[in-house]
């Protein structure tokens, strides 16, 4: 499958040049209208809280976009995060329906599809390409104690290593594994285990194809070279997922498919046009944002937020936890990992914000616009407040026995000064990652782009900055996920090169927050000295919980 030719290199060479008036879409305003004919690229990004459409020209502008908005979840019990997999069809459907009523004239314009989506949400399907039941959600809590049990061969190098616990976890989590044990008929009958982003692929061009930049989950895959695992490999006895279940595999800019009339009749993409491959949400963020070297850290400030740097070489972040696939061939994505993220202002608000909820609905906006006030209302390093984000134990680090914390609390501490607690603790966290990447990658970072929803704060970006002490850049456009998909769709349908062409091209910074030395060094104090040994002191105390309590399980 070679990338498409010359017909959109000639389109963007033949096109005319110059800006004309403003294109906007119906969520939010775009940049200048490209040249009449000049090639535009059409972005799908199928994420947690939305489906967005995007289209983007090759300079990396906006061109426009639609947003819809979408349940992240049906909450069937305690610990369960379903979707029904016809729903993301949907919404996407009606996020290109609406882009094509503001934007008509521009569909015949578009050379290239590339679609992302959220990571890690698994999709069964029979013989027929069916659904057999809800999309299991990245968010769903759900293990079992019965998974398979390791040759001895396996068994005693994982234990000498001291990786029993890791193990268990992974095998405990892995979805395929709980389905054969909870849902033993239903897994018969599955056919196909697909991510999100393989199911979205069949709907749009017919193949059974994902992209190896997808591929981040419960999965039997070689990260290092970018395939399916060997057949001896460990990952094939510790899961019950078997390879004829999954799809095949295309690297990031080149060709998935091509789209179908019937995509075409539910989603007004012209049939014919090439699917390009281009990798998962957060690999697309960190390609959108411009961060193509290790002495560049990408900040996500999502749901979950990460901290990547991008490199050439296969550099694990934690000792037997993956680098990622980049959503560029032959790069990697070193990845530290916030869990719950920004979903923590998501609590704060159901938690404490009553009143700016309340005022955001009388105004009609949203109520996070309102916190800005917290921020402003509580000095740097919240007189002391510190908080330890880990509201969501992991597999490796934090440990599984995590909790998050919040200690140095006094009577003149307030609100105010509990958000800025949650929004410098997430970013402490995130700057052990830095400090982790820097040693792992024998590269110091030397400056931070930001994306994700936090990055749209002024007062969050200038924290980032003074806490981190390094400039914190906004790239030049919010939608970052698409734009790195828009790259994947520009080199696969020969507008480039290759991908470095493209991210010189379609990337470049916007505003820049530089560190303020005095809030540098109050945060450098409260880092080291206070954020820095929370975890070795209080690790004693969450596992006695953990025995006490017995929450997180044990497995």
């Amino acid at each position: 499958m070679e990338p498409l030719p010359g017909t959109a290199r000639a389109l963007l060479r033949g096109a005319a040049g110059g800006a004309g008036g403003g294109v906007s879409g119906n969520v939010s305003g775009s940049a200048n209208r490209p040249g009449s004919g000049a090639p535009l690229l059409l972005a799908l990004d199928q994420g947690t809280q939305s489906s967005r459409a995007m289209l983007f020209d090759a300079s990396g502008e906006l061109v426009g976009r639609y947003q819809q908005p979408i349940q992240p979840y049906r909450d069937g019990g305690p610990g369960h995060a379903e979707q029904h997999a016809d729903y993301f069809w949907r919404q996407l459907s009606l996020a290109c329906q609406g882009l094509w009523e503001t934007h008509g004239e521009l569909r015949q314009r578009v050379v290239a599809v590339a679609l992302t989506t959220q990571r890690a949400s698994v999709v069964c399907l029979d013989q027929a390409m069916t659904p057999l039941r809800p999309v299991v959600i990245w968010l769903d809590q759900r293990r079992t104690d019965d998974y398979p049990r390791l040759p001895a061969y396996w068994r005693w190098p994982v234990a000498a290593l001291g990786q029993g616990e890791t193990l268990r976890q992974f095998q405990a989590k892995a979805e395929c594994n709980w389905l054969a044990a909870q849902e033993p008929d239903l897994w018969a009958r599955t056919d196909s285990y697909l991510l999100l982003s393989g199911y979205l692929t069949w709907r749009l061009c017919g193949q059974r194809r994902d992209c190896t930049a997808s591929q981040v989950g419960y999965l039997p895959f070689d990260y290092k070279k970018q395939c399916w695992a060997s057949p001896g490999d460990m990952k094939w006895h510790a899961l019950r997922v078997r390879r004829e279940q999954l799809p095949e595999l295309v690297p990031p800019g080149r060709p998935l498919g091509a789209i179908t009339e019937a995509a075409a009749a539910d989603t007004g993409i012209p049939a014919g046009l090439p699917l390009i491959a281009c990798g998962a949400d957060k690999a697309c963020e960190v390609l959108g944002s411009g961060a193509f070297e290790p002495d560049t850290g990408h900040l996500s400030y999502g749901t979950t937020a990460t901290f990547n740097t991008c490199n050439a070489a296969y550099v694990e972040p934690i000792p037997f936890v993956p680098a990622y696939g980049a959503a560029a061939p032959g790069r990697y994505n070193s990845e530290i990992i916030v869990q719950r993220g920004y979903w923590m202002v998501n609590w704060f608000k159901q938690q404490f914000a009553a009143e700016e909820v309340r005022q955001a609905e009388q105004l009609g906006v949203p109520a996070e616009q309102l916190f800005e006030q917290l921020l402003e209302a509580s000095p740097p390093g919240a007189l002391g407040l510190t908080l330890q984000p880990f509201w969501n134990p992991g597999v490796r680090v934090p440990g599984p026995e995590a909790k998050g914390a919040i200690i140095g609390f006094g009577d003149v501490h307030t609100r105010a000064h509990l958000y800025r607690a949650i929004i410098e603790g997430i970013a402490y966290a995130l700057r052990e990652g830095r400090e982790r990447l820097e040693k792992r990658n024998r590269t110091p970072v030397r400056r931070l782009l930001v994306s994700g929803g936090g990055s749209q704060s002024d007062a969050v970006m200038q924290i980032t900055a003074d806490l981190f002490g390094l400039p914190a850049v906004r790239p030049h456009t919010f939608e970052t996920s698409g734009l790195g998909a828009a790259i994947n769709a520009a080199v696969g349908a020969g507008l480039f090169d290759d991908h470095a062409a493209a991210v010189a091209a379609m990337t470049r910074p916007g505003r820049r927050f530089d560190p303020r030395p005095a809030e540098t060094a109050l945060y450098d104090q409260l880092y080291r000295r206070v954020y820095r040994r929370l975890y070795p002191r209080l690790g004693p105390l969450y596992r006695a919980i953990r025995q006490i309590t017995g929450y997180p399980g044990r497995v």
